[in-house]
């Protein structure tokens, strides 16, 4: 009985197997109408004379259904023939999107969902369409939008023209930005870090005012990388919200969870056996000033860039780094940078993706590996960045493939575009009268990297404005190219007799010469005429007429703060001289700054800076130098006194010196109001004097040192920043105009 048994189960096993497992003779497909038969074969990937079992038939099922052609999809596979039964979904004649005024926003529409003209619908891929459109629309401000989708179906023809008909409604706008959680930081701060603004009538320029996604996302990497420069090491935005009121606007809220304050500790190194530690010395000597200083992520990048320079330099081409961080006593940190040996792949190829306005090249000049490189994964990220700081996309991402061979790798860099240009209206009123101002700025010109710049101020006895072009790595050079347009009128004739106006054009450029020290060289022609009146003294009359100005500029500039943005140590060192070419006067005009910033008290974040201004303009010629190139004090070296109402006077008119200098002292005074979050305060000494007149040592002010102190207070108003000064003269001469009060307030609209 068993022997039975076994051999029927013998026999059914065999017939299964070989009903499972039987070949393709004939192919039947019906119900196509669209798609030929041979398109189909091919795209289930099914070939006639294959061993066919049910794994290959659910694999026929899935591939013809990754296609999106067919709505509905039956297999069967007797006597050697595989029949497939198959209903094609409608072909999309025709999609449209109305309702949007601004056909560059419908275009980024049309570039982003999947359905297309003559392309299969489903309703799913029209789901996820919808859903997507939501997303943009919320991105870009739309919260009030509504989507209508109607549809024309061709029942005869299987197909169908689709409808999207969208109301954006008024944009989403921020009425309220609140900080809440343990933020450590005052709001007045953190105000003017993030891009988000509060939206007031007179701001209808801007785009800040209107809740932005990606704004906001950019607003929680700024508040992020704040707190981290600032010791916070474990900073945490815990998340960010907004809440619409009645009225329609919208709070947002950033919750922050600054926790405690960081100090380096120990940091160290950690290299391969095979590497010669000498070329990491200046490495070493960066983390022997770290020690016991509070934590700051720049410092980390810092010391990541010079391990890479390094590496760049002694070859040392396949590297990665591992950063390690343990906590002792709760606040100190030690880390411990591990230098290793990656995998040696080369780049085969870097794609370029989604950039639909800027040119490939401007993206390609900010990479630092380049295809038939050595992959090398911290210069790629490098690479990353610089293309996420020129502030051109909205995001960048890269995907790293296999390439043809086992030692390569193909890079695809995505980026996606984003508005570049702002328009701005400023508005100021002060002590020294009231301004109006303008601006027009573009980051991405014609989508090359060209940055434009343009400006306008008027004022009570003048009018300026200028024109700047910048071109970043200019003929592959690194080099930064600049040209600018300059014009500007100074009406003092009721009040002193003379009139300047002047026109010139300017080209340079902007080169990093060594690390931190930036050199700028320059060629100016300006054109210049001078008139006068009655009222004009004998000096001026002499000097009336038009004049030609051909000179060459050149700046040095020295910088090793640690930030850019309220810095709490580091110097500034500035050097401008001015060298006559071909002019109808030569004069030679130096100038010197000098700035430092330093810590005076860590645990209240009390910084103090100090800085020293040094000017000088003297002829070569012997001929007097001209009233509009004379020198004065800065407005804000010397608060106190009237906007250049110090140092030689003559008719009553302050004419400015041959020579100028001032040195200032500042702190700033966290602990006073600390719990007033929109105001910060600040104390400063300022000392200060002009003189020299070389047309008449009569009127010479050298033994006078004008000196003040006093309280700075900023304000963030409901209707801008407002700056307030009160001082007290310590020193001064009795011509000297003298001010106790100082304010500005100005907005942008």
């Amino acid at each position: 009985m068993l022997k039975i048994f076994l051999k029927i189960y013998f026999f059914l096993f065999l017939f299964i197997g070989s009903s499972l497992a039987t070949e393709i003779k004939t192919v039947e497909i019906n119900g196509n109408k669209r798609i030929s038969k041979d398109t189909i074969i091919i795209l289930g990937n099914i070939q006639i004379g294959q061993e066919i079992n049910s794994a290959k038939l659910n694999n026929i099922l899935k591939e013809l259904y990754k296609t999106n052609f067919f709505k509905d999809i039956q297999i069967n596979f007797e006597k050697n023939i595989l029949k497939i039964n198959l209903k094609e979904n409608p072909i999309i004649e025709k999609i449209e999107i109305t309702g949007i005024k601004k056909t560059s926003f419908t275009e980024i529409l049309y570039d982003q969902i999947s359905l297309k003209d003559r392309t299969s619908f489903t309703e799913i891929q029209l789901e996820n369409d919808l859903n997507l459109i939501n997303s943009i629309l919320k991105t870009n401000g739309y919260y009030f939008s509504k989507i209508n989708i109607s549809k024309e179906q061709n029942e005869q023809l299987n197909s169908v023209n689709l409808y999207i008909n969208i109301d954006l409604g008024e944009k989403a706008k921020i009425k309220e930005i609140l900080f809440i959680g343990d933020k450590k930081i005052k709001d007045k701060k953190l105000l003017e870090l993030i891009a988000s603004e509060e939206h007031k009538f007179w701001k209808f320029l801007t785009n800040k005012v209107y809740l932005n996604q990606s704004l906001i996302d950019l607003d929680k990497r700024l508040l992020e990388n704040y707190y981290k420069n600032n010791g916070y090491y474990k900073v945490k935005i815990v998340n960010s919200f907004a809440e619409l009121n009645k009225d329609g606007y919208f709070k947002l809220i950033f919750n922050i969870d600054a926790d405690q304050k960081y100090y380096f500790n120990k940091l160290s190194l950690d290299l391969p056996a095979d590497y010669n530690a000498k070329d990491f010395t200046n490495v070493e000597k960066i983390f022997k000033t770290l020690e016991n200083e509070q934590y700051s992520l720049t410092n980390i990048n810092t010391i990541l860039d010079k391990i890479d320079e390094v590496a760049s330099l002694r070859l040392y081409d396949f590297i990665d780094i591992d950063v390690e961080e343990s906590i002792e006593d709760k606040n100190r940190i030690n880390f411990v940078f591990r230098v290793k040996d990656s995998e040696k792949f080369y780049v085969e190829k870097i794609n370029i993706l989604g950039n639909f306005n800027t040119i490939e090249e401007v993206i390609r000049n900010q990479l630092i590996v380049d295809e038939g490189d050595p992959y090398n994964e911290l210069l790629f990220n490098k690479s990353i960045n610089n293309l996420k700081s020129l502030g051109i996309f909205k995001s960048v991402k890269s995907e790293l493939l296999d390439g043809a061979t086992a030692n390569t790798k193909i890079l695809n860099l995505s980026v996606e575009e984003k508005p570049t240009g702002e328009i701005s209206l400023g508005a100021g009123y002060g002590t020294n009268g009231g301004t109006i101002g303008g601006g027009l700025k573009e980051k991405n010109f014609l989508g090359k990297g060209i940055a434009i710049d343009t400006d306008f101020q008027i004022s009570s006895n003048g009018i300026k404005g200028s024109l700047t072009y910048s071109k970043p790595n200019f003929n592959y050079t690194d080099n930064t190219l600049f040209t600018s347009i300059k014009s500007t009128s100074q009406d003092n004739l009721s009040n002193f007799g003379y009139k300047i106006t002047t026109a010139g054009l300017s080209i340079g450029t902007t080169f990093e010469q060594f690390e931190n020290l930036f050199f700028s060289p320059e060629i100016d022609l300006t054109i210049e005429d001078l008139t006068t009146s009655s009222k004009a003294t004998n000096a001026l009359k002499k000097q009336e007429g038009s004049y030609n100005d051909f000179y060459f500029n050149y700046r040095l500039f020295y910088d090793t703060r640690d930030s850019k943005f309220n810095p709490k140590k580091g110097n500034i060192i500035t050097f401008i001289q001015e060298l006559p070419v071909v002019t109808t006067d030569s004069e030679i005009k130096n100038t010197l700054i000098l700035s430092k910033f330093k810590p005076l008290n860590l645990s209240n974040d009390i910084i103090g800076k100090a800085s020293i201004y040094l000017s000088s303009i003297n002829s070569i010629d012997g001929e007097d130098v001209r009233i509009s190139k004379r020198t004065k004090i800065p407005y804000n070296r010397l608060r106190g006194f009237e906007k250049g109402k110090i140092g030689p006077v003559d008719n009553g008119d302050f004419v400015g010196g041959n020579y100028a200098a001032a040195l200032n002292f500042s702190t700033n005074l966290p602990g006073l109001l600390s719990s007033v979050e929109n105001v910060d305060f600040s104390y400063f000494i300022d000392f200060a004097n002009v003189w020299g007149v070389d047309y008449d040592s009569s009127l010479d002010d050298s033994n006078e040192i004008r000196s003040s102190t006093g309280i700075g207070l900023d304000y963030i108003s409901p209707i801008g920043p407002l700056s307030f000064s009160w001082s007290l003269p310590i020193t001064k001469k009795s011509s000297d105009k003298t001010e106790t009060f100082r304010f500005n307030l100005g907005t942008t609209f």
